[in-house]
């Protein structure tokens, strides 16, 4: 990939929080082809949102997935997100969920950036091992965000059922708008993911400098929370963060 499309690929990540869609699933059925289940949307809505303090002490932090750096989120990634909006109103959810916002209206919402970190090479490797090993870390970079929302009554359900009908709408591409920078997806595509009680995925086509890339959005419930997260590589190709997503899962319980 040319220096130029990692440069832009670089800053529309960092300017809008990258964040991308993978697919939708239910368990091994999709999402339109899984069934609710009345008992746990009803347990769901009964239950009572986490508070912010709650929220926090649940996301991840550092030092919960190996090999990955876990930061709060930089103001610039804040305000880029604030801004950010979708050239078709329909595609506002897929908006919301890759420019680091909340889907829907949540109650509390916490929310983190997470880099992935090739292991270092042996103190007493070669320089030409050395040399392979940078230029592997160049091509492993994947940047993550870690979204979480906790809602009132069936928020959550409504949430995730309007990411989906975004994914259905939107699959023949939108454009992601924050002041001066723009990111074109061409392509929504579903993609499958399995955990909690459902969970929407997509893969996004995204259109570099002529060249694509794609890009990974997964958003699973749990409850009345949601974990939403998005990943981007600096080299234009992402897979799902399935590392991140387990570790997020398992403090959520």
């Amino acid at each position: 990939m040319r220096r130029t499309t990692v440069r832009r690929t670089a800053v529309a990540a960092s300017a809008l929080s990258l964040a991308l869609l993978v697919g939708a699933c239910g368990a091994d059925k999709s999402a339109d082809d899984a069934p609710e289940s009345k008992g746990k949307n009803e347990g769901a809505a009964a239950a009572k949102p986490l508070s912010q303090a709650e929220l926090d002490k649940l996301v991840l932090a550092e030092g919960d997935v190996k090999n990955h750096k876990v930061v709060k989120p930089l103001k610039a990634d804040l305000a880029a997100a604030k801004i950010a909006k979708a050239d078709k109103a329909e595609c506002k959810p897929l908006v919301d969920a890759t420019a680091m916002r909340t889907l829907g209206s949540p109650a509390a919402n916490s929310m983190r950036r997470i880099s992935v970190m090739p292991e270092k090479p042996a103190e007493d490797a070669s320089p030409e091992e050395k040399l392979k090993a940078g230029l592997d870390a160049v091509g492993k970079a994947v940047i993550i965000t870690d979204t979480l929302g906790s809602y009132e009554g069936e928020g959550a359900q409504e949430a995730l059922a309007a990411l989906r009908d975004a994914g259905k709408a939107c699959a023949g591409g939108f454009t992601t708008i924050a002041g001066p920078d723009k990111v074109t997806y061409s392509k929504v595509a579903p993609a499958s993911y399995t955990a909690g009680d459902e969970a929407v995925a997509f893969t996004l086509t995204a259109d570099l400098d002529g060249e694509t890339g794609t890009a990974q959005l997964v958003t699973v419930r749990t409850g009345n929370t949601l974990a939403s997260f998005f990943a981007m590589s600096l080299m234009g190709k992402a897979e799902q963060p399935k590392e991140a997503i387990d570790a997020q899962l398992a403090k959520l319980g």
